[in-house]
């Protein structure tokens, strides 16, 4: 049997008066004028702390009447390292507020998708839309719906939703300081034929912040395909990077998918790394501590984003997405510095 949370750690927890916390736990917090916002705070870190579960195991009745039900994600493609290193961490987080968890693949390009949505609507409870899964037009149709909803690694201009981002801006320029201080001039960036278009955001930023330091000769740009299974990477999207007068010392990854195989097409063209030219790679990858050179990189704040998730999700379910608050946030990834393009470079 579970230890049995009381009013008052809630309140510790939460910074607020035990009072307060009582009165949101037995239905009276709308009687005394208690902000919606700080009701739902209570209530989801009530959940997480297992106020409920506790309740249930001593036979007492539960005070708040837990809100049942299934929330969806909808990915664009299950092979993305970022999709299956963060589907545990939200994977727990619901199961702490006592919601389901599912993942829907959906391919960006079917529109039969569209078609879809009043089907996933009447099985889940809210939805999570990563990345490029849906596209501005489904996201319009479901926040005008009312429908709860979170957008994760994904904005759209001109609406304000509820979304949860790595922070670009603040990734950009961690990799920017870095590769000044390894004092490397010629930078080539490369993004993922698939993804280039969704992957402009994080290029615009790269540009903005290799230009503003000032200390860079030159940063040039280009755009690989990931070679499908028991391909190769076509190394002669790159090989002129690699020649003089165009020659780079350090090449930033923009899509983790592309780091193993330009590693295997470096290392066959005996190119070493980060010998003769420094590899970043701008998300993180299984494996990539696994190499013969660790790979440096930016890991995103996973279980911190599962939890903002979460709560905000919950609260737009008990809301029926008529919630007054809607949340921009934005967490900055950390960098993990590896021989790749690390000390060994100093």
């Amino acid at each position: 049997m579970g230890k049995k949370i009381k009013n008052k750690d809630i309140a510790a927890r939460l910074g607020l008066s035990g009072t307060l916390v009582s009165l949101v736990l037995n239905n009276k917090a709308d009687q005394h004028g208690i902000k919606k916002e700080t009701q739902e705070r209570v209530l989801s870190v009530a959940r997480q702390m297992g106020y409920f579960a506790a309740a249930g195991e001593k036979g007492e009745t539960v005070p708040v009447e837990e809100k049942p039900g299934i929330i969806g994600m909808i990915v664009p493609s299950m092979n993305d390292p970022f999709i299956y290193e963060i589907t545990p961490y939200l994977q727990k987080a619901f199961s702490s507020i006592g919601l389901g968890f599912s993942v829907f693949t959906r391919d960006p390009d079917d529109m039969r998708f569209n078609r879809m949505t009043t089907s996933l609507k009447k099985f889940f409870s809210g939805m999570i839309l990563v990345g490029n899964a849906a596209d501005d037009t489904v996201i319009r149709a479901l926040n005008r719906d009312f429908y709860p909803m979170v957008l994760l690694e994904k904005t759209v201009k001109r609406m304000r939703l509820n979304t949860v981002c790595s922070d670009r801006i603040a990734g950009s320029n961690v990799v920017t300081e870095h590769l000044m201080s390894m004092r490397l001039k010629n930078l080539l960036i490369i993004s993922g034929e698939e993804s280039a278009t969704y992957d402009k955001e994080i290029l615009d930023e790269l540009k903005t912040s290799t230009k503003k330091s000032k200390g860079f000769e030159s940063v040039s740009f280009t755009v690989a395909r990931v070679p499908r299974a028991g391909e190769k990477f076509d190394f002669s999207q790159i090989e002129n990077f690699l020649r003089p007068p165009h020659r780079c010392d350090a090449i930033i990854v923009i899509n983790s998918s592309l780091v193993f195989p330009l590693c295997l097409a470096l290392q066959e063209k005996n190119i070493r790394i980060p010998q003769d030219v420094a590899l970043i790679s701008m998300e993180d990858g299984i494996g990539f501590d696994l190499l013969g050179t660790p790979v440096t990189r930016l890991r995103k704040p996973l279980a911190a984003m599962s939890l903002k998730v979460a709560n905000i999700i919950w609260s737009e379910v008990k809301n029926q997405g008529k919630s007054k608050y809607k949340r921009q946030v934005n967490m900055a990834p950390e960098l993990l510095i590896r021989s790749s393009c690390g000390s060994y470079l100093k």
